[in-house]
């Protein structure tokens, strides 16, 4: 006798109710985007996160799963955020020679994107009539997705607004800082990384790392000073601010 297999809404049913299946969507999209990349030149329009993003989003609108439900299964991948996050500090170390005659430009760098980026986003959401939760999670925003979501619930904002906010804000200075920094005249590998890095945070730090080794280490230096500044100034500033 010949085997009955299921029919294959059955397999689906089933498919569909497995934490797994957001965990293969996610890192499925991710290497079409990366596949994407390469085959563009490393175009940066062409930006991997950006594209598995648009990918997971349009899967999940298709099949109807709940963001709660995807999350179940995706969970995995943000807890290697904190991860990813911390081992920065290997190509960073390795680097630290490089640092010499520069502390002062890049600490300066620093106060100037760090404070840039918060001024900027919370003033704009002000003059649009922001809701006030809307302009807490511009605050948390100015660093990188694991380190804002805590500030974010220092500053009682909201954690997965803020994360959106964030990543949003990579993507947009991953695909766009190229050309900024072409326009401004910028060439030092190690200048153009630590802007990347400081204003686009994680995603930044990748593209930095995908165009050039010293400009991976200072995009990874300048996101995890960023982190670190902003982690214990940004409570300080919402607590002084009325309001």
């Amino acid at each position: 006798m010949k085997p009955e297999f299921p029919d294959i809404h059955e397999i689906w049913v089933y498919l569909s109710g497995s934490p797994l299946l957001a965990l293969i969507l996610t890192l499925a999209a991710y290497q079409v985007g990366l596949v994407a990349y390469e085959r563009l030149g490393r175009n940066p329009l062409a930006n991997p996160v950006a594209i598995a993003v648009a990918l997971v989003a349009a899967t999940l609108s298709a099949i109807d799963m709940p963001y709660a439900k995807y999350f179940e299964g995706a969970q995995f991948v943000h807890f290697l955020l904190g991860t990813a996050t911390v081992a920065l500090a290997v190509p960073i170390h390795a680097g630290l020679r490089e640092l010499r005659g520069r502390v002062v430009p890049l600490f300066a760098a620093l106060v100037a994107g760090g404070a840039t980026s918060i001024v900027s986003a919370v003033g704009i959401a002000h003059w649009l009539g922001a809701d006030p939760s809307i302009v807490a999670a511009f605050y948390a925003k100015s660093v990188t997705a694991p380190i804002a979501m805590g500030v974010a619930e220092r500053i009682h904002a909201s954690p997965t607004l803020t994360a959106v906010f964030a990543i949003s804000t990579g993507i947009l200075g991953a695909v766009f800082a190229r050309f900024v920094l072409d326009l401004v005249g910028s060439k030092a590998w190690w200048q153009r990384g630590f802007a990347l890095g400081v204003a686009a945070h994680g995603i930044g730090t990748a593209r930095a790392f995908s165009v050039d080794a010293e400009a991976g280490r200072f995009a990874g230096l300048a996101m995890g000073l960023h982190g670190i500044l902003g982690a214990v100034v940004i409570p300080l500033v919402v607590r002084w601010i009325p309001g």
